[in-house]
């Protein structure tokens, strides 16, 4: 599916169901920011929540931060 030089590694490689590690990998076939979603060109559907659905169907979960970290930050 990809036709970028130093291809990104299939969704089905151990490290890309951690959709922050692979992102800087792959890019972004077709963003709709206004529904909050973005394709991946390795066929990974990568949610604004921080979740993922592979092409196998799997689902990544979104993995939050709990809110007492978001208070420390501010």
């Amino acid at each position: 599916m990809c036709s970028h030089r130093s291809s990104c590694p299939s969704a089905q490689s151990g490290t890309a169901h951690v959709v922050t590690a692979h992102v800087p990998a792959t890019h972004v076939v077709a963003a709709h920011p206004e529904q909050g979603w973005s394709l991946l060109c390795d066929g990974s559907i990568v949610f604004d929540d921080s979740g993922a659905l592979l092409p196998d169907g799997s689902v990544v979960a979104p993995h939050r931060v709990p809110a007492a970290r978001l208070a420390q930050a501010a």
